[in-house]
């Protein structure tokens, strides 16, 4: 008998012209390891430190979606990594709000891919 759920989440996988600079990015937004490459840098792939698959790109060209991805960190944190990542060149989209259930800020990536870094009570 198969699975209930054969087809399951693997990793989100950007498409984009420029795979090593996104990686480069995103490995120190979110702490990753850079864990497979193919081709040079057509496929790369980061991994959490216990070797699970999170993110890859792929080289091609960049399509724009209307997804996002949310990232969390506590209360206290939220301006430090606030800073982190317009430091590591993230661009904020709208200014940082404070919401019923905490703290959000709206931002794109260097090919202009939406995340939010939120915090919550």
């Amino acid at each position: 008998m198969s699975e209930p759920f054969p087809i399951r989440f693997d990793l989100v996988t950007f498409d984009t012209p420029s795979t090593e600079v996104l990686a480069a990015f995103w490995s120190e937004v979110m702490g990753l390891v850079e864990s497979e490459r193919e081709d040079g840098d057509r496929w790369i792939v980061l991994s959490d430190k216990q070797g699970i698959r999170r993110l890859g790109f792929q080289r091609g060209a960049h399509r724009p979606g209307g997804t996002h991805l949310d990232l969390v960190c506590s209360l206290d944190d939220f301006d430090a990594e606030h800073a982190r990542l317009l430091g590591l060149r993230a661009t904020e989209t709208r200014p940082v709000r404070r919401e019923s259930y905490g703290m959000i800020a709206n931002f794109v990536d260097l090919d202009g891919n939406a995340f939010d870094l939120c915090a919550y009570h």
